[in-house]
């Protein structure tokens, strides 16, 4: 049984600059791969990269994300959640001026690691932050406008990234996110507010090991986590797979690759933002059977395009349900496994997303195992991350839902 929890002092009112400005960290991660996406095989050419090691920048920069996490949350119930943030964001802007400037593609992909590793920073501070400020259906509705947040910046950087790469080549596409991590930074010394006062900060040491083993035998916990990894699994399958099926395969151009990034984008725009709403009002697992169900329809489309080679705008329609589905499952889970320890709201936000990219990191690289134009390993994959996340549901059996 997990230990009682105690909710937090209220803290201090949200603003409208904080609002946008968690908005920009809960972005600062993905979009560090979303925009460079499109120039994905032009990189690997250029730096005479086989397409799988060209995948493995994407791996690089997610293996980042997710053991970055593990030490950021932790460090942000000790030290306050300011601090962590400003340095995580200057290193983020030094790393991607070393992706512009790197001369092979070993030296790309360290560069990558060292940038999701300072990417992380954001994308934790941003949800225990909310966690701090919110509680029962304001935080379901926050990380529905997170998720909204994510896919409209999914939607932009690869229609971005399609323009730079006409312009600027993918070296100028880690230029701009230099840029763009210079402009958080700014933004954040100027509006984040410290909202975790020193009462209620960590010591670290043994009250660390304490709150992971809490979290890790606590079944309200581990079954949404599941469920928010394997679902991001599926998405990051799409991520490493679809580039070259959709160019490679179907012949698209980067920019047509972009149109049908952003179709996809969309719904997952669409369905984070039925699904903060709806799930505040029927609470967080009436949404999941909906949203697993929905992405096993774009598994079994996506599967069946490459077995049967169906057209194109089968495997559209398919990547849409994919998305769309990812929409509405992430939300009420990633509620639900954080609602139940606000004392620890760091480190649980790490842990949850430690579990998110770990699993993202294995499935993007499997997505190209077959070569650069099958689509059969990403459909296997699909299917097989969302059975697994049904099954990751059940542990939810018994326990009490908190964040309805």
């Amino acid at each position: 049984m997990p230990a009682p929890t105690t909710e937090p002092a209220a803290a201090a009112p949200v603003g409208r600059s904080l609002i946008i400005v968690l908005g920009l960290l809960t972005v600062f991660g993905p979009i560090s791969m979303d925009l460079y996406l499109p120039v994905l095989p032009a990189l690997g050419g250029e730096l005479g990269a086989s397409t799988s090691l060209a995948q493995v920048t994407i791996t690089a920069c997610v293996a980042g994300l997710a053991s970055g996490q593990l030490l950021v949350g932790p460090l942000s119930d000790r030290f306050g959640r300011r601090r962590p943030l400003l340095i995580g964001v200057g290193v983020y802007v030094l790393a991607s001026v070393l992706c512009a400037i790197s001369p092979t593609v070993e030296v790309l992909i360290m560069a990558r690691l060292l940038q999701g590793l300072a990417g992380s920073t954001g994308m934790v501070i941003a949800q225990a932050t909310g966690r701090d400020h919110f509680e029962g259906p304001r935080l379901v509705r926050y990380y529905g406008n997170l998720a909204v947040l994510t896919g409209v910046a999914a939607i932009i950087g690869p229609l971005l990234g399609g323009l730079l790469s006409v312009i600027t080549g993918w070296r100028g596409i880690f230029t701009v996110l230099a840029g763009l991590g210079g402009a958080i930074w700014l933004a954040a010394m100027i509006s984040f507010t410290e909202s975790l006062p020193p009462e209620r900060r960590t010591a670290g040491g043994r009250e660390l090991r304490a709150g992971l083993r809490r979290l890790i035998t606590d079944p309200g916990f581990v079954g949404p986590a599941l469920i928010v990894g394997l679902i991001t699994g599926t998405l990051f399958a799409y991520l490493g797979g679809a580039t070259f099926v959709l160019q490679d395969g179907y012949r698209l151009t980067p920019q047509q690759f972009s149109y049908v990034f952003a179709a996809g984008s969309v719904a997952l725009v669409i369905g984070g933002f039925l699904s903060g709403r709806l799930s505040a009002r029927h609470g967080p697992r009436a949404l999941l059977p909906y949203g697993l169900g929905l992405a096993a329809v774009g598994g079994t489309g996506i599967l069946g395009t490459a077995l049967l080679g169906l057209p194109l705008p089968i495997m559209i329609v398919s990547i849409v349900a994919l998305t769309g589905g990812a929409g509405v499952t992430g939300p009420p889970a990633t509620a639900l496994a954080l609602s139940g320890h606000p004392e620890i709201a760091g480190t649980a936000a790490s842990l949850l997303g430690l579990t998110r990219y770990a699993i993202a990191a294995i499935t993007a690289p499997l997505a190209g195992v077959a070569g650069g134009t099958s689509a059969v390993p990403l459909g296997v994959i699909v299917l097989s991350c969302v059975a697994l996340a049904g099954l990751s549901a059940l542990l939810l059996r018994g326990t009490v839902e908190s964040a309805g």
